[in-house]
């Protein structure tokens, strides 16, 4: 089973500019997925798919990782990330005749993704019959909607006390993976047979806004400590 690593880093950013490449803990925050990809030792080819000179310029220092030129039309805010991808894998099948037949996709806004999850991720394509696979966190949080200024629970007479509810999953960015042909007929990263990873809440933060920086380089700086 061969597989992609693909990480999309855009230079647009409405919240951050260009937040793919702002320094987290004094080091560009892609670097913080490319050493964790490359550490993990179980993706064949590992790619940044990207429209920005200066990020391009940063990942060319990493020599094991491929550098996709993105093109404007994928690089709006309005393309999904589905195209990127299915365009990552058209070029390095073109330049290499490389034929992934898993695409993993590891957006830069997760920082703290672990080696294991990736290493995880990949062997449940190996146990199980999985076409894809979705990162997501436990919550035991009590969800509603407002109607007409009143609050309805989606799920009524849960407990009060938290301990006491079922666990409920929240989609993380953290990781996804999708068998190529999946993502071609599909043209999403999710299949039909959609497999879960749970991840820690604290592995699964994804940075969106200037205080998620400072956020996670707490947290770095308390694994130091």
């Amino acid at each position: 089973m061969k597989v992609f690593g693909i990480i999309p880093a855009r230079g647009g950013s409405k919240s951050i500019p260009l937040k793919n490449i702002k320094l987290l803990n004094g080091k560009p925050l892609i670097e913080y997925t490319i050493e964790t990809a490359l550490a993990s030792k179980v993706l064949d080819r590992i790619a940044i798919s990207t429209d920005h000179e200066d990020i391009i310029r940063i990942c060319q220092q990493y020599e094991e990782i491929d550098v996709i030129v993105r093109p404007p039309e994928l690089a709006t805010d309005e393309a999904p990330t589905e195209w990127t991808l299915l365009h990552a894998c058209d070029e390095i099948i073109k330049k290499d005749n490389f034929l992934p037949d898993v695409v993993l996709t590891l957006e830069p806004t997760s920082p703290l993704r672990s080696i294991q999850t990736i290493k995880q991720c990949i062997d449940i394509f190996k146990t199980t019959d999985a076409d894809s696979v979705i990162g997501v966190t436990e919550t035991r949080a009590c969800y509603g909607k407002i109607v007409d200024g009143r609050f309805e629970y989606l799920f009524p007479n849960q407990p009060r006390r938290r301990q006491e509810r079922k666990p409920l999953y929240k989609e993380s960015s953290t990781i996804y993976a999708t068998k190529l042909d999946t993502l071609r007929y599909k043209n999403s990263v999710l299949g039909e047979k959609l497999y879960t990873l749970i991840i820690s809440c604290n592995e699964a933060i994804d940075i969106n806004e200037s205080f998620d920086f400072k956020l996670i380089e707490a947290l770095i700086n308390l694994k130091k400590g």
